[in-house]
């Protein structure tokens, strides 16, 4: 079952955004093992991303094995505080 994620970052920024994609994924043109879907935007207060993956699996594979270890130690010009998590299974995603 495909599985989503919202980070939201208060008072992100695009240039924080931008700084952190670069390093977290393989590149602008492929989203990372697991990984189907990818939006992120401006909104109120902040920066939102969504992400939607093929399992909780291949989510938590990513989180742990990517995501974490590297925000952990910093993403120069990156986010610089944890995101606002929400998790859900996704019951509908059209392509």
């Amino acid at each position: 079952m495909a599985y989503g994620i919202t980070h939201f970052f208060p008072g992100g920024t695009q240039e924080q955004y931008e700084a952190t994609i670069a390093a977290v994924h393989p590149s602008r043109e492929k989203l990372p093992k697991g990984q189907i879907y990818h939006a992120a935007g401006p909104t109120a207060g902040g920066w939102i991303i969504v992400a939607i993956h093929d399992s909780k699996e291949s989510w938590e594979q990513f989180r742990e094995g990517i995501l974490i270890p590297k925000m952990s130690h910093g993403i120069n010009g990156g986010f610089t505080a944890p995101p606002q998590e929400t998790a859900f299974e996704v019951h509908n995603l059209l392509p």
